[in-house]
């Protein structure tokens, strides 16, 4: 009969040894910050009138929040404290008010008149602008939302996701110790601008289906006023 190993018994009894730390599994931080960096120079791109605020205000709010980020939590993001939260949160918004401020201006304009929709490429080059403005800002908003942000998933998923990606709706596609980044994310902005509903990333929370909705119907509204008018223009 094999007897059991008295160091391994005094580490099961003793009730100061340290528990174990669970693995954090960080996504490198570059591809959240590539995104914002996009946002900054379409918004730079825009004209004045579907611009919030001076050409430089948004870019240098959110230069300045990402320099924020990136300070507290370089290279992989696991790191969870209250203030980087805050901070993730901060930005997210100021690019979602900016892509909901350009969408509506741009809808006054092809509804008023205003001085992009007169030429059919000066309107496709700020519609495509502000579409993919929303695509940027809505796949960072599921990407700071969704399980509490990346660096809650970096230490542990949820038994019920507000978005379930076919990973985890499928067990057999399902690697050890898998985590949607934020290329899953921007997937998901991308294909429900695209498709105007869910494709395969499923919502369960109720957020999540009233963003992927307001989402859809912003896109629906560019994509078809934008189409719309440049088709009348060339006509």
């Amino acid at each position: 009969m094999t007897g059991h190993n008295p160091s391994d018994m005094d580490r099961a009894s003793d009730p100061h040894e340290p528990e174990p730390q669970p693995a954090v599994y960080g996504e490198t931080r570059w591809p959240m910050a590539a995104a914002v960096i996009a946002s900054a120079v379409l918004t730079l791109l825009l004209p004045d009138d579907l611009r919030l605020g001076p050409r430089w205000a948004l870019p240098l709010a959110e230069g300045l929040l990402l320099v924020a980020l990136i300070s507290g939590d370089p290279v992989r993001i696991g790191r969870r404290s209250a203030a980087l939260r805050a901070v993730s949160i901060a930005l997210v918004t100021v690019l979602a008010c900016g892509a909901i401020w350009s969408t509506v201006q741009l809808i006054d304009d092809l509804v008023h008149g205003g001085s992009e929709t007169d030429s059919a490429g000066a309107l496709l080059l700020a519609g495509g602008s502000v579409w993919a403005s929303t695509v940027l800002a809505f796949s960072l908003l599921y990407f700071e939302l969704d399980s509490g942000g990346p660096a809650a998933r970096a230490h542990r998923m949820p038994p019920t996701p507000a978005l379930a990606f076919p990973q985890q709706l499928s067990p057999e596609l399902n690697a050890p110790h898998w985590r949607p980044r934020y290329g899953d994310y921007l997937y998901l902005g991308f294909t429900n601008s695209t498709a105007l509903s869910p494709t395969d990333v499923m919502p369960l929370a109720l957020w999540a289906k009233a963003v992927m909705t307001l989402q859809s119907i912003v896109s629906l509204v560019i994509l078809g006023l934008v189409i719309a008018r440049a088709v009348n223009v060339l006509a």
